[in-house]
This record gives C-alpha cells, structure tokens and sequence, in this order.
C-alpha cells in the first residue's frame, strides 16, 4: 500500500496544482475532477470503500454537473462555439487523461493483489453512516444544503443577462 499511497497522493497533489494555475474555468475543472479521483483511490488505499464512493458520486460527480451548468450558463451562441471547441481540444484532455489512466492502473493493480490481513479495522457500513449525518449531524448537512442552495442562486444571478426594462409610457417618447 506504501507506493499506491504515494502515486494516489502525487497525482492529487500534481493535479491540485494544475486547479490552481489554470487560467481558464474548463482546464481547472478537468484537473479538479482528477484531484477527486486520486482522494477517492486513497481513501479506498486505507479501507474506506463507502467513502471512495461517496466521494465519487457525490463530489466528482457534481463537479461534471457543474461544467454542464457552467456551459448551458455562460454559452452565448454561435458566437462562442470557436472558443467552445478550443475548450476541448487534445492538449487540454491529455494531461487529465494520463493522471486518470495512472489511477485506474493503480486501482487495478490493488484489486488483483491478494487481501492483506489489516489489524482493528472498522467496518462502518452505509446505514450507520446514514444514522450519523441525519442524528446528531443534521444541522450540519442542512446548513450545507443552504448553502450550496446559495451557491446556486448566486451563480444564476452573476450569470444571467439583464434586460432593459422600459416603462410602456416612456417606450415611445423621445427626450
């Protein structure tokens, strides 16, 4: 496990610094999917399978959400399918891709190794996980709720267009 840590966390580590330096939105959300992907082998690497998923599903996967939003939002027409198709193109996707296709050999490597006997280890199935964020956690997961709804409301808000609005009295007169 010792080396498949090391990969994982390189790549998370390679792929969080790709987030930060990229100047444009579509590059940083390609890397950042793959930072999600390498927390999810790690903790996969440390015998959380439910929570590789979890961060799978619900992290990497409402970042693909995102970039839909993100593309439907901001998408002005005919006049930015140039910069659309330039979003996409190989030098953007190879990068992403090879520090996925690391991942997913690693991930294969681990599931054909034999099962190592792991002392005091845990097992945390998915119903206590459940009792625990909706007992005594419930505040927190509403207050995230609320606050990815805000999220949401404000990127509507910073991304829609105004319209002029002209009082049907002063339509017609001219100053």
């Amino acid at each position: 496990m010792g080396i498949a840590f090391y990969i994982a966390a390189g790549v998370a580590v390679l792929s969080t610094i790709m987030v930060i330096t990229r100047f444009n939105i579509m590059h940083a959300l390609l890397y950042f999917i793959v930072s999600l992907l390498s927390v999810a082998v790690v903790f996969y690497l440390f015998g959380a399978p439910f929570m590789a998923a979890l961060e799978l599903i619900i992290y990497a996967g409402a970042i693909m959400v995102l970039i839909i939003f993100f593309v439907m939002m901001l998408s002005l027409g005919s006049q930015t399918a140039g910069e659309e198709r330039s979003w996409m193109t190989p030098g953007v996707w190879i990068g992403p891709s090879v520090l996925c296709i690391v991942l997913l050999a690693e991930l294969v490597y681990l599931m054909i190794q034999p099962a190592e006997i792991v002392g005091e280890i845990k097992v945390v199935d998915p119903k206590a996980v459940g009792k625990s964020l909706f007992g005594p956690y419930i505040l927190a997961v509403e207050l995230a709720g609320m606050l990815l709804m805000a999220g949401i409301v404000g990127a509507y808000h910073l991304g829609r267009q105004k319209k002029k609005i002209v009082h049907r009295f002063l339509e017609n007169t001219s100053s």
